[in-house]
Protein backbone atom coordinates (compact mmCIF):
# COMPACT_ATOMS: atom_id res chain seq x y z
CA UNK A 1 0.00 0.00 0.00
CA UNK A 2 1.66 3.07 -1.08
CA UNK A 3 2.54 5.73 1.56
CA UNK A 4 0.68 3.22 4.32
CA UNK A 5 1.91 2.05 7.66
CA UNK A 6 0.88 0.15 10.42
CA UNK A 7 -1.88 1.17 13.04
CA UNK A 8 -2.11 2.79 13.21
CA UNK A 9 -0.51 2.07 10.55
CA UNK A 10 -1.27 2.67 8.74
CA UNK A 11 -1.34 0.60 11.46
CA UNK A 12 2.00 -0.41 11.63
CA UNK A 13 4.70 0.20 14.02
CA UNK A 14 7.51 -0.56 11.19
CA UNK A 15 10.06 1.63 11.14
CA UNK A 16 9.80 3.81 7.31
CA UNK A 17 12.79 3.35 4.75
CA UNK A 18 14.77 5.42 2.45
CA UNK A 19 13.19 6.10 -0.70
CA UNK A 20 15.88 4.48 -2.44
CA UNK A 21 14.70 1.15 -1.63
CA UNK A 22 10.93 1.69 -2.97
CA UNK A 23 9.86 -0.50 -5.45
CA UNK A 24 9.52 0.91 -8.96
CA UNK A 25 6.62 -1.38 -9.49
CA UNK A 26 2.72 0.51 -8.96
CA UNK A 27 1.45 -2.09 -6.80
CA UNK A 28 -1.87 -1.12 -7.87
CA UNK A 29 -1.05 -2.17 -11.90
CA UNK A 30 0.41 -5.45 -10.51
CA UNK A 31 -2.62 -6.76 -8.87
CA UNK A 32 -5.17 -5.44 -11.42
CA UNK A 33 -3.10 -6.45 -14.36
CA UNK A 34 -3.66 -9.99 -12.84
CA UNK A 35 -7.54 -9.83 -11.30
CA UNK A 36 -10.17 -11.73 -13.30
CA UNK A 37 -7.76 -13.51 -16.07
CA UNK A 38 -7.90 -16.94 -17.22
CA UNK A 39 -4.19 -18.21 -17.38
CA UNK A 40 -2.25 -21.39 -19.07
CA UNK A 41 -0.16 -23.32 -16.99
CA UNK A 42 2.96 -21.02 -17.72
CA UNK A 43 0.88 -17.76 -17.29
CA UNK A 44 -0.23 -18.79 -13.63
CA UNK A 45 3.24 -19.14 -12.78
CA UNK A 46 4.00 -15.37 -14.29
CA UNK A 47 0.83 -14.28 -12.40
CA UNK A 48 1.99 -15.91 -9.06
CA UNK A 49 5.04 -14.39 -9.22
CA UNK A 50 3.70 -10.57 -10.02
CA UNK A 51 0.83 -11.63 -7.26
CA UNK A 52 3.90 -12.36 -4.94
CA UNK A 53 5.56 -8.78 -6.34
CA UNK A 54 2.64 -7.03 -5.38
CA UNK A 55 2.43 -8.07 -1.37
CA UNK A 56 6.17 -7.34 -1.39
CA UNK A 57 5.77 -3.65 -2.65
CA UNK A 58 2.93 -3.65 -0.46
CA UNK A 59 4.56 -4.56 2.32
CA UNK A 60 7.59 -2.23 1.80
CA UNK A 61 4.99 0.77 1.41
CA UNK A 62 3.05 0.07 4.03
CA UNK A 63 6.86 1.21 5.86
CA UNK A 64 6.36 4.55 4.68
CA UNK A 65 3.93 5.14 7.55
CA UNK A 66 4.18 4.73 11.29
CA UNK A 67 1.96 4.36 14.57
CA UNK A 68 2.18 7.70 16.33
CA UNK A 69 0.04 8.72 19.26
CA UNK A 70 -2.96 11.46 18.49
CA UNK A 71 -2.00 14.85 19.57
CA UNK A 72 -3.25 15.54 23.07
CA UNK A 73 -4.65 18.81 24.27
CA UNK A 74 -5.54 17.69 27.75
CA UNK A 75 -2.90 18.15 30.93
CA UNK A 76 0.08 16.26 31.43
CA UNK A 77 -1.80 13.36 33.42
CA UNK A 78 -3.24 12.09 30.17
CA UNK A 79 -1.84 8.62 30.01
CA UNK A 80 0.62 7.04 27.61
CA UNK A 81 1.96 3.80 26.87
CA UNK A 82 5.08 3.95 24.48
CA UNK A 83 5.95 1.53 21.81
CA UNK A 84 9.68 0.40 22.12
CA UNK A 85 11.11 0.45 18.78
CA UNK A 86 10.19 3.29 17.62
CA UNK A 87 10.04 5.51 21.11
CA UNK A 88 6.00 6.45 19.78
CA UNK A 89 3.71 7.32 22.93
CA UNK A 90 0.12 6.21 22.38
CA UNK A 91 -2.93 7.53 24.43
CA UNK A 92 -3.90 4.93 26.67
CA UNK A 93 -7.51 5.58 26.46
CA UNK A 94 -9.40 8.34 23.47
CA UNK A 95 -12.69 8.99 22.83
CA UNK A 96 -13.57 8.87 18.89
CA UNK A 97 -16.58 9.64 17.24
CA UNK A 98 -19.33 7.74 17.08
CA UNK A 99 -18.29 5.84 20.15
CA UNK A 100 -20.38 4.89 23.11
CA UNK A 101 -17.42 5.20 25.19
CA UNK A 102 -13.77 6.19 24.98
CA UNK A 103 -11.74 3.05 23.76
CA UNK A 104 -8.71 1.03 25.43
CA UNK A 105 -5.44 0.77 23.90
CA UNK A 106 -4.59 -2.64 22.88
CA UNK A 107 -1.47 -3.03 20.97
CA UNK A 108 0.16 -0.02 18.92
CA UNK A 109 -2.95 1.82 17.42
CA UNK A 110 -5.80 -0.58 17.97
CA UNK A 111 -7.93 0.50 20.44
CA UNK A 112 -11.17 -1.35 21.59
CA UNK A 113 -14.20 -0.93 23.68
CA UNK A 114 -12.74 -2.07 27.34
CA UNK A 115 -15.34 -4.59 27.96
CA UNK A 116 -13.95 -7.14 25.02
CA UNK A 117 -12.10 -9.13 27.17
CA UNK A 118 -16.01 -10.50 28.57
CA UNK A 119 -16.41 -11.30 24.82
CA UNK A 120 -12.73 -13.42 24.56
CA UNK A 121 -13.42 -15.47 27.52
CA UNK A 122 -12.14 -18.68 25.50
CA UNK A 123 -9.11 -17.54 25.00
CA UNK A 124 -8.07 -16.32 28.71
CA UNK A 125 -5.01 -17.36 30.17
CA UNK A 126 -3.88 -18.12 26.47
CA UNK A 127 0.03 -16.94 25.87
CA UNK A 128 0.84 -14.12 23.08
CA UNK A 129 2.20 -16.63 20.49
CA UNK A 130 -1.19 -18.86 20.96
CA UNK A 131 -3.52 -15.48 20.45
CA UNK A 132 -0.96 -14.35 16.90
CA UNK A 133 -1.95 -17.46 15.26
CA UNK A 134 -5.39 -18.38 15.77
CA UNK A 135 -7.16 -16.85 13.19
CA UNK A 136 -10.59 -17.45 15.01
CA UNK A 137 -9.56 -15.20 17.70
CA UNK A 138 -9.39 -12.35 15.19
CA UNK A 139 -12.30 -13.28 13.34
CA UNK A 140 -13.63 -12.81 17.32
CA UNK A 141 -12.70 -9.50 17.63
CA UNK A 142 -14.32 -8.24 14.41
CA UNK A 143 -17.47 -9.79 14.53
CA UNK A 144 -17.79 -8.64 18.73
CA UNK A 145 -20.58 -6.38 19.10
CA UNK A 146 -18.19 -3.67 20.65
CA UNK A 147 -16.40 -0.45 18.71
CA UNK A 148 -12.96 -0.73 17.81
CA UNK A 149 -10.16 1.41 16.00
CA UNK A 150 -7.45 1.79 14.38
CA UNK A 151 -5.32 4.64 14.29
CA UNK A 152 -3.12 6.11 10.76
CA UNK A 153 -1.00 8.67 11.21
CA UNK A 154 0.75 9.88 8.16
CA UNK A 155 4.16 10.37 8.47
CA UNK A 156 5.24 12.56 5.31
CA UNK A 157 2.95 14.03 2.37
CA UNK A 158 0.81 12.24 0.40
CA UNK A 159 -2.08 12.84 -2.39
CA UNK A 160 -5.42 11.17 -1.52
CA UNK A 161 -5.66 8.87 -4.56
CA UNK A 162 -2.21 7.49 -4.33
CA UNK A 163 -3.75 6.78 -0.50
CA UNK A 164 -6.62 5.04 -1.80
CA UNK A 165 -5.52 3.59 -4.59
CA UNK A 166 -3.10 1.32 -2.06
CA UNK A 167 -5.77 1.27 0.04
CA UNK A 168 -8.23 -0.14 -2.84
CA UNK A 169 -5.93 -2.82 -3.93
CA UNK A 170 -5.44 -4.27 0.05
CA UNK A 171 -9.22 -4.37 0.39
CA UNK A 172 -10.56 -5.60 -3.28
CA UNK A 173 -7.61 -8.81 -3.50
CA UNK A 174 -9.28 -9.85 0.16
CA UNK A 175 -13.13 -9.46 -1.43
CA UNK A 176 -13.64 -13.17 -4.08
CA UNK A 177 -16.52 -11.17 -5.95
CA UNK A 178 -17.71 -7.38 -5.27
CA UNK A 179 -21.54 -6.97 -4.80
CA UNK A 180 -23.06 -3.67 -5.52
CA UNK A 181 -23.37 -3.08 -1.43
CA UNK A 182 -19.69 -3.82 -1.99
CA UNK A 183 -18.98 -1.10 -4.80
CA UNK A 184 -21.43 1.38 -3.19
CA UNK A 185 -19.34 1.50 0.20
CA UNK A 186 -15.85 1.09 -2.16
CA UNK A 187 -17.15 4.53 -3.78
CA UNK A 188 -18.33 6.05 -0.50
CA UNK A 189 -14.64 5.43 0.73
CA UNK A 190 -12.93 6.57 -2.34
CA UNK A 191 -14.95 9.95 -2.04
CA UNK A 192 -12.69 11.06 0.56
CA UNK A 193 -9.58 10.78 -0.27
CA UNK A 194 -9.47 11.40 -4.10
CA UNK A 195 -8.11 15.48 -5.34
CA UNK A 196 -7.44 15.46 -1.12
CA UNK A 197 -4.24 16.45 -0.11
CA UNK A 198 -2.91 14.32 3.35
CA UNK A 199 -0.01 16.13 4.83
CA UNK A 200 2.00 14.65 7.50
CA UNK A 201 1.22 14.25 11.13
CA UNK A 202 -3.05 13.74 9.36
CA UNK A 203 -4.57 11.19 11.28
CA UNK A 204 -7.16 8.95 10.21
CA UNK A 205 -9.62 6.69 12.19
CA UNK A 206 -10.87 3.49 11.04
CA UNK A 207 -13.44 2.74 13.58
CA UNK A 208 -15.92 -0.55 13.18
CA UNK A 209 -18.91 -0.22 15.22
CA UNK A 210 -20.58 -3.09 14.11
CA UNK A 211 -19.58 -5.76 12.17
CA UNK A 212 -20.73 -3.92 8.79
CA UNK A 213 -20.66 -0.49 9.41
CA UNK A 214 -17.79 1.12 9.68
CA UNK A 215 -16.64 5.29 10.47
CA UNK A 216 -13.52 6.69 8.37
CA UNK A 217 -12.74 9.96 10.03
CA UNK A 218 -9.69 12.29 9.31
CA UNK A 219 -8.08 15.43 10.52
CA UNK A 220 -4.57 17.14 9.97
CA UNK A 221 -5.15 18.42 13.60
CA UNK A 222 -5.73 15.95 16.20
CA UNK A 223 -8.35 13.94 16.75
CA UNK A 224 -11.42 13.89 14.68
CA UNK A 225 -14.49 15.68 15.67
CA UNK A 226 -16.40 14.25 13.45
CA UNK A 227 -16.90 11.40 10.80
CA UNK A 228 -16.23 12.18 7.34
CA UNK A 229 -17.94 9.15 6.06
CA UNK A 230 -20.22 5.57 7.57
CA UNK A 231 -19.16 2.54 5.16
CA UNK A 232 -21.65 -0.15 5.39
CA UNK A 233 -20.59 -3.09 3.90
CA UNK A 234 -19.32 -6.24 5.87
CA UNK A 235 -17.51 -7.79 3.40
CA UNK A 236 -15.23 -4.16 3.04
CA UNK A 237 -15.16 -3.83 6.95
CA UNK A 238 -13.79 -7.23 7.30
CA UNK A 239 -11.12 -7.38 4.61
CA UNK A 240 -10.21 -4.19 5.98
CA UNK A 241 -9.55 -5.25 9.04
CA UNK A 242 -7.70 -8.50 7.78
CA UNK A 243 -5.20 -6.27 5.71
CA UNK A 244 -3.80 -5.68 9.12
CA UNK A 245 -4.75 -8.21 11.85
CA UNK A 246 -5.59 -11.09 9.26
CA UNK A 247 -2.93 -14.24 8.27
CA UNK A 248 -1.87 -12.19 5.76
CA UNK A 249 -1.42 -8.49 7.57
CA UNK A 250 0.65 -6.16 6.00
CA UNK A 251 2.20 -5.04 9.61
CA UNK A 252 3.36 -8.00 11.42
CA UNK A 253 4.94 -5.64 13.99
CA UNK A 254 0.83 -4.35 14.70
CA UNK A 255 -0.42 -7.73 14.86
CA UNK A 256 2.19 -8.82 17.36
CA UNK A 257 1.59 -5.77 19.79
CA UNK A 258 -1.83 -6.36 19.64
CA UNK A 259 -1.81 -10.38 20.24
CA UNK A 260 0.64 -8.98 23.13
CA UNK A 261 -1.60 -6.54 24.90
CA UNK A 262 -4.87 -9.27 24.41
CA UNK A 263 -2.52 -11.78 26.30
CA UNK A 264 -2.19 -9.33 29.22
CA UNK A 265 -5.84 -8.73 29.19
CA UNK A 266 -6.72 -12.03 29.48
CA UNK A 267 -4.05 -13.39 31.64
Amino acid sequence: MQGVGAFSSPMCVSPSIPSSARSPCNPCNIFLGARNSISTPNQSQSLKKRHQSFSLALRREYTRFTAKAAASSCSGSESYAEEPATGVKFQTSLTLPGCSTSLSLVGTGLYVNPSISSKLSAWKGKLAADILEDRSLVNSIFHAPLEKSLQIVLVRDVDGKTFWDALDDAISSRIKSLTPVDQSALSTFRSIFQGRPLTKGTFIFLTWLESSKMLVSVSSDGLPSGADATIESESVTFALFDVFLGDASVSPSLKASVANGLAAILN
